[in-house]
């Protein structure tokens, strides 16, 4: 297993709903995301998972994937450190990211590589 902590910025959810144009409020705008459930603005699940892909492909360097599966049972949020995890020797491999301050899984799945 390989595990790396990761503290999201409010930096990291503007670049990437730029580069994704995913401009969703709940992930951008603090104002709209104060009035909602969450209190704040939340990751984008691809957001994390292109963190843990990163992961994936540093330990399996030139493998594609050919299968993803995920969940998002909690939000994680601007400045709440992430524990990263991926487990498995391939082809399947356990993917997760919980947050570090009360363990709730911001994220689980699997990705397949080829």
């Amino acid at each position: 297993m390989t595990e790396t902590l990761w503290t999201p910025t409010q930096a990291d959810f503007d670049a990437f709903a730029r580069v994704s144009g995913d401009d969703n409020p709940i992930h951008v705008d603090p104002a709209f995301s104060a009035r909602t459930r969450f209190g704040r603005t939340v990751s984008h699940g691809m957001l994390i998972y292109s963190r843990l892909w990163a992961m994936v492909r540093a330990a399996h360097p030139g493998r594609g994937q050919v299968f993803q599966d995920m969940m998002f049972p909690n939000p994680a949020y601007a400045g709440e450190t992430l524990v990263l995890s991926v487990e498995g020797a391939g082809p399947e491999l356990a993917v997760s990211a919980r947050r570090q301050a009360d363990g709730a899984v911001c994220f689980q799945g699997k990705a397949v590589l080829a």
